[in-house]
């Protein structure tokens, strides 16, 4: 390799000649010929996070394309350097570490399993500042064809999700001045409406005993979660089942839940943490949201359920400390996520009640909630969720038949009491 003074930065020669054990020659003999190897430059920037950083670029024929290279880099400001040399690989490594003390940890494995699974392997190659939105449509178009379990096609959803972290990660490298525009916006994709919740009715349920076909997110009507509730009510997670059912919990919140946040002379239960599951690890940290940091109201059923369990506690391990978990095994060893998610799905099977998550009582409890008559704003609040619009778009297909069920059953209630009776056919006439 050979050195030229550089009229901006540092410029050099390289050639890729090989030893005979296969290793790079960097003092490579022919570099004495003028037309052996290529000129490279290297310069000092200033990089995304104001640090001064070298950027190397390469493959001139001749030192002074390198040099004319190299200060045409340095008039452009540093960012914007940046992003001529490095990959979207490489900003996208360097985005993720930016981010990771700011996101949740389950959120941000989502990101970096986005990122190694679908944009680095399709578009990790290209130059940030070259980076196009034809470029991105092609990618996500190749991503839409791609298999996932079952030899199934990837879902509409899960490809607007690839394309939102893109875009979040091309929008902070915009705000650092390191490209001019977004290039995953404008990008067309297919309607990507993720799957509602519905209500196991008896037209569900018997197609899935026929078929065993059952719908992506699905939740009991209040025969089946009142078959499942008595069932376990003398198991001693009675308590942790009958509060995901009626208050909505999520499993990390039900699972983090300490002593010291029920009031059960006030009969309220404070949300304040939840348990995390990341590649298999617990870690405690806060709710998903602002909105999910809650108090909720308890009743005298639920209060009493409570008191029940605790005096049980107190009696199997000796006393109950503020400090510890509200639900543990006889051992005194905490309730586990994961574990709790299996033994849901085992008691369930057992049952032979129709197939839903453990997250699904949490959907049912919204549904239960609507056909009560308890306001959106209410229901929006119990679940931790920011907006009521999203309780609403979420539940709107079990608020609707859950309030069916209950007009339905209320009337007949009514009608059994009253003993009042109607000619339908001089209805329809009048």
């Amino acid at each position: 390799m050979t050195q030229a003074a550089p009229a901006a930065g540092r410029v050099y020669r390289r050639c890729g000649c090989r030893d005979a054990a296969g290793r790079q020659i960097w003092r490579c003999a022919g570099l004495a010929d003028a037309g052996h190897g290529r000129w490279y430059f290297a310069v000092q920037v200033t990089g995304p996070d104001g640090r001064r950083m070298r950027v190397r670029r390469g493959g001139f024929a001749t030192r002074a394309d390198a040099e004319r290279g190299s200060w045409e880099l340095l008039q452009v400001p540093g960012p914007e350097a940046v992003a001529r040399t490095w990959t979207v690989r490489r900003w996208l490594e360097f985005w993720l570490s930016e981010v990771e003390s700011r996101l949740r940890p389950t959120t941000v494995l989502n990101y970096r399993s986005i990122v190694d699974r679908y944009l680095v392997p399709r578009l990790g190659g290209h130059r940030l500042s070259r980076l196009s939105t034809r470029d991105v449509q092609r990618a996500m178009d190749a991503i839409m064809r791609e298999q996932v379990r079952g030899d199934r096609l990837i879902s509409p959803a899960s490809v607007h999700r690839i394309r939102a972290v893109l875009r979040s990660a091309l929008s902070e490298a915009r705000r650092q001045g390191m490209v001019g525009r977004n290039a995953a916006r404008g990008v067309r994709l297919p309607g990507g409406a993720r799957a509602h919740a519905v209500v196991w009715d008896a037209a569900r349920i018997e197609a899935w005993h026929e078929s065993g076909v059952r719908p992506r997110v699905a939740v009991w009507d209040l025969p089946e979660l009142g078959r499942f509730l008595k069932s376990v009510r003398d198991d001693p997670l009675f308590p942790l089942w009958w509060l995901v059912a009626l208050r909505g919990l999520r499993r990390g919140e039900i699972v983090g839940l300490r002593w010291e946040d029920v009031d059960l002379v006030a009969g309220e239960l404070a949300i304040r943490e939840q348990v995390l599951v990341v590649r298999g690890k617990e870690r405690v940290g806060p709710p998903k949201s602002v909105a999910g940091v809650r108090t909720l109201a308890l009743d005298e059923f639920s209060v009493q359920v409570l008191k029940e369990h605790r005096e049980r506690q107190i009696r199997q391990l000796g006393r109950v400390n503020a400090r510890d978990r509200m639900f543990r095994h006889p051992n005194g060893r905490p309730v586990s996520a994961d574990w709790l998610t299996r033994r849901f799905a085992k008691v369930v099977k057992n049952l032979g009640l129709p197939p839903v998550r453990l997250h699904d009582l949490r959907h049912a409890a919204a549904g239960i909630a609507g056909a009560a008559g308890v306001d959106l704003k209410v229901i929006q609040h119990d679940l931790g969720h920011s907006s009521a619009v999203t309780t609403a778009d979420t539940y709107a297909v079990v608020f609707r038949q859950s309030a069916k069920a209950s007009v339905h059953a209320t009337a007949a209630l009514l009608l059994s009491h009253a003993h009042v009776r109607m000619s339908l056919e001089g209805a329809s006439q009048a």
